[in-house]
């Protein structure tokens, strides 16, 4: 693709630092950001439709790197934009209920989209030319961008996604200093009584089987974490004592029959329940 997207982009970061460094009211800046940000999207789509790209690794990098550059500010700005517009101007209180509406929304959003986030954290691309090629827009569901910039000759299924996982990271970070900024400092003893009370009514070699699942499939904190910090956080999550884990584990793998007796019923009554919730 014989195009200057570097020199496009290059543009606009400078043009956003001159932004974000000269505007102290973030409703301006916003405003500013967005436009700069759509007028760039433009320039980079008339680029795009003007000639084709040489490889499928350059149209995946075109929609996986260069267009985030100023897709993922858009969204950004777009966001701090509308909680601004809308923040209540009234007690401290209500405007920490509304941060934290907010914050879990988007906690909603990161936990119903972990499987793609994860794969963009590990740094895997074996699905990169289904995910950031047009070709395969009609096999995956394009996922909504909203108000953002959505055009089917522009977008991919999941570029504008991979846009939105940026941004919003970078805006919960924003809710959090709006959250401090309110004078509110949530204390552990808040947290804790915020937290509901669980408590684990099955066996300790259910728990074990879950501890060691959790931490042989590596989806806590990517693998870093070990054996016996899984297991105090859900014993303490749970209100349950598993005392020795480890010889608990033992027993687990010496069984005759099914060494994963929990985890097999856990699958089956999922598979129960999505099937009576079909009918």
């Amino acid at each position: 693709m014989n195009v200057s997207t570097s020199e496009i982009s290059t543009k606009f970061l400078t043009q956003l630092n001159e932004i974000e460094a000269s505007n102290s009211n973030i409703t301006d800046c916003a405003n500013k950001a967005i436009k700069l940000s759509r007028a760039t999207l433009y320039k980079l789509k008339s680029q795009l439709l003007q000639s084709k790209f040489e490889s499928i690794e350059n149209e995946i990098d075109f929609f996986n790197n260069i267009k985030q550059v100023s897709a993922t500010p858009l969204i950004y700005y777009s966001e701090v934009r509308s909680f601004e517009l809308q923040f209540p101007m009234a007690n401290a209180s209500t405007q920490k209920k509304y941060i934290n509406k907010k914050i879990a929304k988007l906690n909603r959003f990161f936990i119903h989209n972990i499987d793609f986030i994860q794969y963009i954290e590990l740094g895997h691309s074996h699905f990169d030319s289904q995910y950031f090629t047009r070709r395969f827009s009609d096999s995956y569901h394009i996922v909504s961008s909203k108000f953002y910039f959505q055009d089917p000759d522009f977008t991919t299924a999941r570029d504008m996604l991979l846009g939105k996982v940026k941004a919003y990271s970078r805006f919960i970070n924003y809710l959090q200093q709006r959250l401090n900024a309110t004078g509110y400092k949530t204390s552990n003893e808040e947290i804790s009584k915020s937290i509901p009370k669980l408590q684990w009514t099955s066996s300790k070699a259910a728990l074990t089987e879950l501890v060691y699942a959790l931490y042989s499939s590596r989806v806590i904190n990517n693998g870093d974490v070990d054996i016996k910090e899984i297991a105090l956080t859900l014993q303490q999550l749970f209100k349950f004592d598993l005392k020795d884990v480890y010889k608990i584990y033992a027993e687990i793998k010496s069984r005759k029959n099914s060494r994963t007796k929990f985890l097999d019923t856990l699958s089956t009554r999922l598979i129960s329940f999505m099937d009576e919730s079909e009918k």
